[in-house]
């Protein structure tokens, strides 16, 4: 491929031009900023955090599978994970770095491990959901070369899915499979970090390139002017040309699904870390701006943020813990107490709305979830991304140095 690692790196000496602190003096901001965190806001965090240990301590023991989602608040499982297994780990590491307890740590390894056969799925383009919080995160807490092994098998599995003539990674279907094939949506934002991790472990630029060009891609057709996305873009696949917008959990292919925005947010934000590249640092911002304006006073987000009954409409807590993740990186690559004021307001909301704390019989932490609405699957239950991402975002706040040691998030 043309784009080198290095043309992209040098495009970091701009980024101030785009709103975003040097290194350092992100890290100080964020530093400074969590100790001036309101001490209200605090406590409140600090009793969710206890209480997912806790609930965490007391339901992982009987846990065999992956969680993907409750019924009558039960965990339903996945055996291979899904295209979630890497959140039960994940959450299960969260868990021991705020509480220290070595059974959390055991049973990440043990959940982790079920994984490894999907290092050679190419079937998804979900293996950095399920490799980063998981077997990136066992290696960089362990240092157990296994995990890092897996993890690089899993990306250079992902990058089969691109297609260089239209530049993206394909999101659904195998290989050979047609259908599909053109088919690209704003959550493979998110798959991005593992080639980055790739190409920093590897010295391998493939990786990173690939992750690049899908980023530049996805930046060209998903944010609209107004800083809103779709769910779904799709191309020709022999030609690469494009088609147009679509959806498929979204309310409509002109509407704004508000996980997948979150998506869009984080996973851009995160792009922008790996390379310095301020487009993807002003993308972020476009898609987090309008967010915020499209948040309701009770700071959960609906489901989508153009559905017809919206704001009325049920809520999705898992775009809330995502988003609040997004917004903390934000605060902390731009120095904008506005981000991170908004993040610790979804936080709260979250901590004092969302939680299952009223029920004596639930497995998970978060409530008030929706999967896929149009499908009517899962709507107003748990998710396990949820769960993960609420402690994440909880973490950055109260542990910040404890979630780089988990997932990194350092800014070249």
């Amino acid at each position: 491929m043309s784009l080198s690692r290095r043309t992209v790196l040098a495009t970091a000496a701009g980024a101030a031009t785009a709103g975003a602190l040097p290194a350092p003096a992100a890290a100080a901001a964020a530093a400074a900023a969590a100790a001036t965190a309101p001490a209200p806001a605090l406590r409140t965090l600090r009793e969710a955090a206890d209480y997912a240990v806790d609930k965490l301590a007391a339901v992982s023991p009987t846990v065999t599978a992956f969680p993907v989602g409750t019924r009558f608040e039960k965990w339903v499982y996945s055996q291979n994970g899904d295209w979630v297994g890497g959140f039960w780990p994940g959450a299960l590491w969260m868990a021991w770095l705020y509480s220290g307890d070595d059974a959390f740590r055991t049973r990440a390894l043990a959940s982790a491990q079920k994984l490894a056969p999907r290092q050679n799925d190419t079937g998804t383009h979900d293996l950095g959901f399920l490799f980063y919080p998981s077997w990136v995160t066992a290696w960089r807490l362990t240092g157990d070369e296994a995990w890092r092994a897996g993890a690089l098998k899993a990306a250079g599995t992902l990058i089969r899915r691109y297609n260089p003539r239209g530049r993206f990674i394909r999101a659904w279907g195998g290989l050979n499979d047609p259908n599909n094939a053109g088919r690209v949506i704003i959550d493979t934002m998110m798959n991005l970090d593992l080639l980055a991790f790739a190409s920093e472990q590897t010295g391998d630029e493939t990786y990173l390139d690939i992750a690049v060009e899908h980023a530049r891609t996805a930046r060209r057709v998903f944010p609209r002017p107004d800083g809103s996305t779709p769910h779904v873009y799709d191309f020709d696949p022999a030609t690469g040309a494009p088609i147009g917008p679509d959806t498929v959990q979204g309310y409509s292919p002109t509407s704004c699904w508000s996980r997948g925005q979150a998506w869009g947010m984080y996973g851009f934000t995160t792009m922008y870390r790996r390379t310095g590249d301020r487009d993807f640092l002003a993308t972020a911002r476009a898609l987090a701006d309008h967010a915020i304006g499209a948040l309701t006073p009770d700071h959960i987000p609906v489901w989508d943020f153009r559905a017809p009954q919206q704001p009325h409409d049920v809520k999705d807590a898992s775009a809330g813990a995502i988003m609040a993740c997004a917004l903390l990186d934000l605060a902390a690559v731009t120095g904008r107490q506005r981000y991170r004021e908004v993040a610790l307001r979804i936080l709260t909301a979250l901590a004092e709305t969302c939680l299952t704390t009223s029920s004596a019989r639930a497995d998970a932490v978060v409530a008030r979830c929706t999967r896929n609405r149009p499908a009517e699957d899962g709507v107003e239950i748990s998710l396990p991304y949820a769960d993960y991402y609420l402690l994440e975002g909880i973490l950055r706040v109260l542990r910040p140095a404890d979630v780089d040691r988990a997932i990194d998030l350092s800014t070249v």
